[in-house]
This record gives structure tokens, sequence and C-alpha cells, in this order.
């Protein structure tokens, strides 16, 4: 296992210090500051321990409320609005400081049949035809600094694919569509019980990105300010995330310094089991930030 990868498993670790009150037990990870999937990804997990067994999670819906600190621990404060004889719905307040810096709601539901229907997933080179984050890095390294180099070049617990290449520090415009795959740099266990944390996690890495292209834009412009808002996600079938999954983007909308973002995200035999919108404050200033 690699360090990423044991990384993550920790970022996703929880100490229970009363019922429905959690706190992380390691440093957070971030740029600037606390990496937003690793807040929502935890705050799921907070809520998912507090339901009843066999109780699988179907949708969230979360707001970025503030930046993290990355050396200070994270407080989760999970409230249950109901418990159904079906669903049931949980609340959970991120705090830092004495202030919250995540809210979300889940639902959750024990398994039914129903009627299925989906969208069809588009036809796309597989993973092992497309360039990894390292190779991208070295096939554009003039246009990188040996600080980025490196950092694209080490081992991530993410494996992230993009379809289409294209140079992140001088794009060009292009249509606000993307797909990339991804999945977890290891096989785990067959009862992992935590795919839809790791997905939630990796859901938002890529996503932001595609509301920049049609600006020849990317989150490493340096004039750009740039922040996730909200987050929600429907969980539709079940997936592993040691499988490869295609993460498919669209961007519909821009304007008044907010990207809006939708992805559809399939398994490699075309079932759609997630989907995901997003919409990220996106400030451009005169001077680099």
């Amino acid at each position: 296992m690699n360090q990423q990868l044991q990384q993550l498993f920790d970022h996703l670790d929880l100490e229970t210090l009363d019922d429905g009150l959690f706190q992380t037990r390691h440093k957070s990870e971030g740029w600037r500051h606390i990496f937003g999937g690793q807040v929502l990804a935890q705050a799921l997990l907070s809520a998912s321990r507090t339901v009843a067994e066999g109780r699988q999670v179907h949708s969230l819906h979360a707001y970025f409320l503030r930046p993290g600190d990355k050396e200070h621990p994270i407080l989760f404060k999970v409230e249950n609005l109901r418990d159904g004889k079906s669903f049931c719905t949980r609340r959970v307040t991120a705090i830092q400081h004495g202030a919250a810096i995540l809210n979300l709601a889940a639902s959750f539901q024990l398994p039914e049949s129903g009627l299925s229907h989906q969208e069809t997933m588009p036809q796309v080179p597989p993973p092992e035809a497309c360039l990894t984050r390292s190779e991208l890095a070295h096939k554009f390294r003039d246009s990188l600094s040996p600080e980025l180099l490196a950092n694209f070049s080490r081992p991530f617990a993410i494996d992230l694919r993009p379809v289409d290449v294209e140079n992140m520090m001088r794009p060009e415009p292009r249509p606000a569509r993307r797909s990339v795959w991804m999945r977890v740099n290891t096989d785990l266990p067959a009862d992992y019980p935590l795919h839809a944390q790791m997905l939630a996690y990796a859901s938002d890495m890529a996503l932001l990105d595609t509301s920049l292209r049609p600006h020849g834009m990317s989150v490493y412009s340096p004039q750009l300010q740039i922040a996730s808002l909200d987050h929600s996600m429907w969980f539709h079938r079940p997936f592993r995330m040691d499988e490869w999954l295609l993460y498919v983007q669209d961007s519909p909308s821009a304007s008044a310094a907010r990207g809006f973002s939708r992805g559809n995200i399939f398994r490699q035999n075309g079932e759609l089991v997630v989907s995901v919108a997003q919409e990220g404050l996106i400030r451009v200033h005169d001077t680099p930030r």
C-alpha cells in the first residue's frame, strides 16, 4: 500500500466521542485549505455510523461554509432527523474553532426493487489507453514547475485518468464536457464497507474544472479564486471503488462568479451508479492569486 493510500484511509478514520459526535484522528490534507472531498466523505461516514445496518445512502446534499484549517481537528455533530420504516435522514455539521465549515444532509434507504432505466454511458477509450497523471506530467513537463512536476509524478491514492489529453497549465478553450476514469489504487477487501465514502471523496476532485474549459482556464490559472460551494450526490446502484468508474461531466452554465457542473458516474460495464451536481465559486482577478 502506498503512502498516499494509507493517508486516505487515515483521513476517513474517525474517533467516536459520544452518541452522534465524532472527530478526526489525523492531520487533514489540502493545498491552502482542507480538501473539500475529505470533509464531505467524513461527514457521510459520521452519518452512516448512526443508521441501522442494511440501510444504504441514496442521496446527500452539502454546503461548504468556510475554509477548513489543516492543522486543527474537525468535529462532526450528527442529528437524527427521522427514522422511518424504509428511509432515515441525518444532518451533519462539521465544526472547527467553534464555527461550522460544512453542513450535510443525507438520506438512507433499505434496498428495494422497482422501475429501472438509465442514461447510456458514452463510448470512450478504456482506462488502459488513457494517460496517468504521472504520464501527463511528463508529457507537459516543460510547462510545470519542478514542484508541480514532482507532485504529479508521485503515487496517488485515487488513480485519475482523463480521457482527453490537455495541458492544464496552458489550457485552450474547449466545450464544457470531459470524462475521467478513476478508481482507488489497490484491491480492497470483498467486505470493505466504505465505497460510498471513498467516492464522495473522489467526486470533488475534477468536477469544478469542467466549468472552466470554455474559458481556456484551469484550477491552476493564477488569476482565479475558486472553491466548492455546494455538492450533491445520488447513489443509484452498487459499485466498488477498486473497479474502474467513468466520471462523465458537463457544465451547463457559469455566471455571477459561480460555475455549475454535473456528473454521471458509470461502472465499466455501462451501469450508471451515481449522479453528482456541484456549484463552485469562480472569481477572476486582475492579478495572480
